[in-house]
């Protein structure tokens, strides 16, 4: 049996990794985090489909640090969650009690799904999504995006949405592979 190299960093802390190199999905949140939290930015790549159409798998997101009173209902914004981090959308703000003091929390949600993430407190809050780009380009987020028509289509069924995610797989493939730069 081959044994498989372990990755290690510059610096002396190591990374668990998987037989083909990908880092702990914990790991990669809690580096993430980090990185908005102390430069500000972050890109990450979209890897689920919970906010299709508007986002889909393999979409690259930019993130901005922003503080829980700059967010307004209809924004994008990355939080964590049980060591997960998600890219929902903002449905509103509401005042929750905490410890002896109310907080105010945001009401999220994915466009394809029925129901509310957990509200989303400030510490959980790491910004908002201020751009996206998809085969290069990059795309505009419209805070009406989880209302349209079609949303409530892939909403409505996942069959629908693995439909349509086959055939975007396919249109790429046949009209975006020869546009790779040539040496």
């Amino acid at each position: 049996m081959q044994r498989r190299p372990q990755n290690f960093l510059s610096t002396p802390l190591t990374m668990q990794t998987d037989w083909q190199g990908n880092a702990s999905i914990e790991m990669a949140c809690g580096l993430a985090e980090e990185l908005i939290r102390n430069f500000g930015e972050v890109r990450l790549r979209v890897f689920g489909t919970s906010m299709a159409p508007a986002m889909l798998p393999g979409d690259l997101v930019t993130v901005h640090r922003a503080a829980m009173n700059d967010i307004s209902a209809g924004e994008v914004v990355l939080f964590t969650q049980n060591g997960r981090l998600f890219v929902h959308r903002v449905m509103g703000q509401k005042l929750s009690p905490a410890e002896k003091i109310e907080e105010a929390r945001l009401i999220t949600r994915g466009d394809r799904l029925h129901h509310d993430d957990p509200p989303v407190s400030s510490r959980e809050l790491l910004g908002r999504v201020v751009s996206l780009e998809r085969d290069h380009r990059k795309l505009e987020l419209d805070p009406r995006e989880s209302n349209g028509v079609f949303a409530r289509l892939l909403r409505a069924s996942d069959r629908a949405t693995c439909l349509y995610l086959l055939l975007l797989a396919g249109w790429r493939s046949l009209f975006f592979r020869g546009l790779k730069c040539r040496v």
